[in-house]
């Protein structure tokens, strides 16, 4: 089975830094795309980055220049560093994989971790 385990979530300062990781295992033939959602206290899931096997990336316009999403194809893992954090970023981040598994395109996810911004 496939599983999506993440890390790096934490309690940090505004302004501060934090890194997440999340690695996928499992019968994997392929990985087309690896992102990252959010989901603050009575808000959506909002996508966070995403990044295709091509590097291609997409953020959305809250985080633009403060976050960075990247893909280590080899190890099937996905980064997440978090520049110049807000109160607002404040959330649980998750791990979203679109893979090939045992001849089915599926989406799996990460368990979650918590990213805290405050003083």
């Amino acid at each position: 089975q496939v599983q999506l385990v993440e890390s790096g979530g934490g309690l940090v300062q505004p302004g501060g830094s934090l890194r997440l990781s999340c690695a996928a295992s499992g019968s994997i033939l392929n990985i087309y795309t690896m992102g990252w959602y959010r989901q603050a206290p009575g808000k959506q899931r909002e996508l966070v980055a995403s990044i295709i096997v091509g590097s291609s990336t997409n953020y959305a316009d809250s985080v633009k220049g403060r976050f960075t999403i990247s893909r280590d194809n080899a190890k099937n893992t996905v980064y997440l560093q978090m520049n110049s954090l807000k109160p607002e970023d404040t959330a649980v981040y998750y791990c979203n994989a679109d893979l090939l598994s045992n001849w089915r395109r599926n989406n799996y996810w990460g368990q979650g971790t918590q990213v805290t911004v405050s003083s």
